[in-house]
């Protein structure tokens, strides 16, 4: 029997138009220009996305089986963007699903348009996400990356995929979304798996930010629904410029480096609305076991660009990366720099390449490659006290290269500019594996993280041969 599901449309027409397609609806077959695309997941629900040529209803099929669909959710109303929200979802299930209007028109849905519901949240099974740094640049480059990752996920499920900025080059337009993103990830990614992104500077060209801050304006906040009312988790951010969710036992913050906030302030502004938030949002899920934040502009790098010269970066990494530091954060995923860069654990580093001093700065010396190499123990962390944060950057899923004149930068321990890649992350229980999957195939660089570990599992892994010699302190 069908639950009660709800529906969420969103129609883009005035009423003058509206009724001018409903004519031209009389002889012509919607078809559809874009996706399906997922957004929003939870535990319990899921929007999915896509866009028509014309004004039309919507309407999603959607069962645990693809012989099976027997729940729908209908919008009678007419639009060419399609905005359907599914609610009262199981919790870690499969669903099918099909697209299209109120009549029996399916405009795509197969045994590849599926999706899996977000774990519980708290749940310590296996998850895992991808992240993708400046991809939306129509590249060779873009297309690699994506295949590989995609080789490497095999059979099994990506939870999600997260942006890192710089969506679609150069200038964010609602053509360059178009042909350098939607129309390169339509086949795999996108109707797939569930899709939370954030903004970079190139996102921004669409519109004039320096001197307005009506964010609707821009194609990025047009193309994408993100969770402002914490529908997925966290502290509602009223703004789809940043906003929190958690998956399984990894909270997400996904914030705005560029953009101002409605008093013109930006995420570097200690009392603006963006940094507060943050402090609020991080203050209310401390109880986390993970927590990772991403966004576009990195406070370390010497790749593209230079994070000891460039006044975003420096201020950034002065002014806003200490908060992050102080609340806990694990893991720091950036983009911007068209390069791959990972430092170790570290804490209180806020100046320039040539402050760096391993000694002071490097919660544990350790590589945590966790491979049998010499000095490769995880890194240890504790929950009561979460010191240490590590910092990737990984800028290359689309642009590619650059180095700057002292490239690789200090604080790094791999760099790359030779390879474009991305990110996949695998969070288990107390254990986090971080792999930087390369255009080619390759796994160039890993690390493994571990909280709450037990003194005599800790003897254990310093027994065990394969870890070789423990630095952590």
């Amino acid at each position: 029997m069908a639950l009660p599901f709800g529906v969420l449309a969103q129609d883009v027409a005035a009423p003058k138009e509206v009724k001018k397609e409903k004519k031209v609806l009389s002889g012509i077959q919607a078809e559809l220009l874009r996706g399906p695309y997922l957004q929003m997941a939870s535990p319990t629900s899921i929007t999915l996305r896509w866009r028509t040529n014309v004004y039309d209803r919507s309407r999603v099929r959607y069962g645990e089986s693809p012989e099976k669909l027997q729940y729908e959710t209908i919008d009678s109303t007419l639009v060419s963007e399609h905005i359907v929200k599914l609610k009262n979802l199981k919790p870690m299930t499969k669903y099918y699903y099909t697209i299209g209007n109120h009549t029996d028109t399916t405009l795509q849905g197969d045994n590849e348009n599926y999706f899996y519901t977000f774990p519980q949240t708290g749940s310590e099974q296996l998850i895992r996400i991808a992240g993708f740094g400046d991809c939306g640049n129509n590249s060779a480059n873009q297309r690699n990356v994506r295949d590989q990752v995609i080789k490497y996920l095999g059979n099994n499920y990506l939870n999600a995929w997260i942006l890192m900025g710089d969506n679609a080059y150069s200038d964010g337009t609602d053509a360059e979304f178009q042909a350098k993103f939607f129309n390169i990830y339509k086949d795999n990614l996108l109707k797939k798996y569930p899709l939370y992104p954030v903004p970079g500077n190139h996102d921004y060209h669409d519109f004039d930010s320096s001197t307005a801050t009506d964010e609707n304006k821009m194609a990025y906040y047009q193309n994408f629904s993100v969770p402002t009312q914490a529908e997925a988790g966290g502290v509602p951010s009223n703004t789809e410029s940043y906003y929190s969710y958690d998956i399984g036992n990894v909270h997400f913050l996904a914030l705005d480096s560029y953009g101002p906030d409605n008093k013109g302030q930006h995420i570097y502004d200690e009392m603006g609305e963006q940094a507060e938030w943050v402090k609020k949002d991080l203050k209310a899920n401390s109880n986390k076991q993970w927590t990772v934040a991403y966004f576009h502009h990195p406070p370390y790098t010497k790749g593209s660009h230079d994070s000891d010269t460039e006044s975003l970066l420096v201020k950034i990494r002065e002014n806003f990366i200490k908060i992050l530091e102080e609340n806990g954060v694990d893991l720091v995923l950036c983009g911007h720099s068209h390069v791959y860069e990972r430092s170790k654990l570290i804490k209180g580093y806020f100046g320039k390449e040539a402050d760096y001093d391993a000694k002071k700065y490097e919660i544990s010396s350790s590589t945590a490659l966790y491979d049998g190499s010499k000095n490769s123990m995880p890194y240890l962390k504790s929950s009561s006290d979460k010191k240490g944060t590590v910092y990737v950057v990984s800028g290359s899923a689309g642009a590619l290269g650059g180095n700057k004149a002292t490239y690789p930068h200090d604080a790094m321990y791999y760099s790359n500019n030779k390879v474009g890649g991305a990110v996949m992350l695998e969070v288990q229980g107390n254990k986090l594996d971080l792999k930087w999957i390369a255009s080619d195939g390759a796994i160039y660089d890993h690390f493994t993280m571990m909280k709450d570990v037990k003194k005599s599992d800790l003897e254990i892994l310093k027994a065990d041969k394969i870890l070789g010699k423990s630095s952590s302190k």
